[in-house]
């Protein structure tokens, strides 16, 4: 049975999108895989953080899918990186309930594209991974300095031929 945003109760809906334009983030990540055809897996996600779980397992609960755990820090973490999930559940769900803030539909506007992108297999190429990349610079106001791959680093990678030890060795004093 597919999820349907319009059986969510409004007053719970909109209290989690208010909820999640304070608290939420909508996050798109290149992790390195050496098992796959291309040497990025890009994966969106959505997730919130809260010391307290209760408002987390109504995300659980309504949006129907993600996950939902306790970090050592004793902070417990809600989020959605399931692609099918994201398109199905996270994205109909905010469209429905929306945000108020300039931010957040800007954010959630990106991850949108992004998405649509995804599904329809642009990030198997070079291009559309710098597409992507271009409209991520945009998002979680630019987050970079948390990133954990540059967008250099990932583009290297996608040549064949170049590693990013030799763009080291030449970016290098003396090199």
């Amino acid at each position: 049975m597919a999820f349907n945003p319009g059986k969510v109760p409004p007053h719970i809906g909109y209290y989690l999108a208010g909820f999640a334009d304070g608290e939420g983030s909508f996050n798109l990540s290149f992790r390195r895989r050496r098992d796959y055809s291309q040497p990025w897996k890009v994966s969106l996600c959505f997730n919130v953080s809260q010391r307290d779980k209760v408002v987390l397992t109504l995300f659980k609960k309504h949006l129907a899918c993600g996950t939902l755990r306790r970090r050592e820090d004793g902070v417990w973490y809600y989020e959605v990186n399931n692609l099918n999930a994201v398109i199905e559940n996270v994205i109909p769900f905010f469209k429905r309930f929306g945000f108020l803030s300039v931010k957040k539909k800007r954010d959630f506007s990106k991850f949108m594209k992004i998405a649509r992108m995804i599904h329809d297999g642009e990030h198997r190429s070079e291009e559309g991974i710098r597409r992507i990349l271009e409209i991520r610079k945009e998002m979680n106001d630019g987050g970079a300095g948390r990133r954990k791959y540059a967008d250099r680093e990932i583009l290297e990678q996608l040549q064949p031929g170049k590693s990013s030890e030799t763009t080291r060795r030449k970016s290098a004093p003396g090199g």
